[in-house]
């Protein structure tokens, strides 16, 4: 290749790299090589035993990649090459039949079609979430708006908002609908200043009817950007546009945005997306392998990478992606022996590092969860039902649920010889809360991450999470 296409072609593998996720590009994306760049068009080669994979899963991320580099006419093509990888010369063969052909045109306002609420997994971490941006797609300008989700990375507030412009671009009549995140916002609206393009920035912003804008705590300490975002926010707020806004945080604690930006998002309707309990995991897990068509023995697999990956469903289908990887490529059989193998590295149940904890234990949790609500463990465990102690008991029940091994009724024996269906209570009520109360979000939010694998160990002034 000439040195301009290498150029192209390290350009494009930036945008893969932003695209999926880093365990994803590593096994299916990184072996892949360019053959050939011809204005829009580029040819790849992968390895034999990759390529159909590739060519089926990855096509529409290839093309739009591509076409983030050259334009929104850009075409991919990917044929085989040999298993060693190494690279046949470009004239060597023709593309096979039934090649991978893309579309020749960028999705529409950049969103992801395969991100749709069919395919969106309810729990009761995100029933609030999904019932909220339903309401929002099917009455864009009238239902909330803005409409702000909030929640740690990797828990779905980005298929809600692909899920919301591909309603409205269905179903909405003809509306206009434009994805973006923070970042691209940002880098347009640094190019536009550069070329004297602002009209045409405006415009493409301003002339829309839903709006979705990923990734808002991003705007801190951007002064100029956040000074555009705030007049594009107030110009489609005044005409009766709809806004849907993401962040890692809530609109209060974004402390480096300007006070009039944090109240307009807070102006809408707030809600939040925990991470996925057990069961959401599993279901997205089943999900993903009946689209897949990965033929399992049994559940072993699925509970495995469940319980191994318990925070992040983008982290939770990158292993079990790695996995399968794995077994094809090896030729071993897809068991949990294998799936533990393979997620030893990344997500490691032994073996913690000194000073640090070990999967948590019923009474860690109460203790833990005790401090951080200013209570003593035997106010916590207590018969009273008075309100300032039933509510950090459930949150102890519903951590202990999430992040022990214990049956339900072992927890309720832990928790004052209470039965299994109280258990079962507090952590259904637990997970309501979560999705309606930011406060109550927050303070599990803190507490998880005080549990997680790793962490450092509860200490004596676990209290001061109520106000850090």
């Amino acid at each position: 290749m000439t040195p301009d296409a290498e150029h192209i072609w390290k350009a494009i593998q930036d945008e893969l790299r932003q695209a999926v996720p880093a365990d994803m590009y590593d096994i299916w994306l990184a072996p892949l090589r360019a053959v050939e760049v011809d204005g829009g068009a580029v040819l790849l080669e992968a390895p034999r035993e990759l390529r159909d994979w590739v060519a089926e899963r990855f096509a529409r991320v290839l093309q739009a990649s591509a076409a983030a580099v050259l334009g929104p006419h850009a075409t991919v093509d990917v044929r085989s090459g040999a298993s060693t990888g190494r690279r046949p010369r470009a004239s060597a063969a023709a593309p096979p039949p039934g090649g991978a052909d893309v579309a020749d045109a960028e999705p529409p306002g950049g969103l992801n079609p395969k991100f749709t609420f069919e395919h969106f997994v309810i729990g009761d971490a995100n029933r609030f979430a999904h019932a909220a941006a339903l309401a929002v797609s099917e009455l864009p300008g009238h239902a909330y708006n803005p409409l702000f989700v909030y929640g740690p990375p990797g828990v779905g507030k980005t298929h809600l908002l692909h899920s919301i412009g591909n309603y409205v671009l269905t179903s909405g009549g003809g509306l206009t609908v434009r994805y973006t995140t923070v970042e691209t916002f940002t880098n347009e609206f640094l190019a536009a200043l550069q070329r004297g393009h602002m009209d045409r920035f405006k415009g493409r912003y301003r002339r829309t009817d839903v709006l979705l804008i990923d990734d808002v705590q991003f705007l801190a300490s951007k002064v100029k950007t956040e000074e555009e975002f705030f007049h594009t926010f107030n110009a489609l707020h005044d005409m009766g546009s709809q806004l849907v806004l993401t962040s890692d945080r809530l609109p209060r604690d974004l402390e480096a945005l300007e006070d009039r930006l944090r109240e307009r998002f807070e102006a809408g309707l707030v809600t939040a997306i925990a991470p996925p309990d057990l069961a959401t995991r599993l279901t997205v897990l089943r999900k993903r392998i009946q689209h897949d068509r990965v033929h399992l023995p049994d559940d072993d697999v699925l509970l495995l990478l469940a319980e191994r990956v318990p925070h992040n469903i983008r982290a939770l289908e990158g292993a079990l992606i790695r996995v399968v990887a794995f077994a094809s490529l090896t030729g071993r059989a897809l068991a949990a022996d294998l799936a533990a193998e393979v997620l030893d590295d990344l997500y490691p149940t032994a073996g913690v590092a000194a000073g640090t904890s070990a999967r948590p234990t019923v009474e860690g949790i109460q203790e833990l969860t005790a401090a951080a609500f200013g209570l003593t463990c035997e106010e916590l465990l207590s018969a009273s039902r008075e309100a300032r102690l039933a509510w950090p008991r459930q949150v102890a029940m519903y951590l202990s649920r999430e992040h022990t091994d214990e049956s339900l009724p072992a927890i309720g024996r832990s928790f004052g010889g209470r039965n299994h269906t109280t258990v079962m209570h507090a952590c259904r009520r637990t997970a309501e809360r979560l999705a309606s109360d930011p406060d109550a979000f927050d303070i599990v939010r803190r507490l998880t991450e005080r549990l997680a694998p790793g962490a450092q160990a509860p200490a004596r002034d676990a209290g001061s999470l109520r106000h850090d």
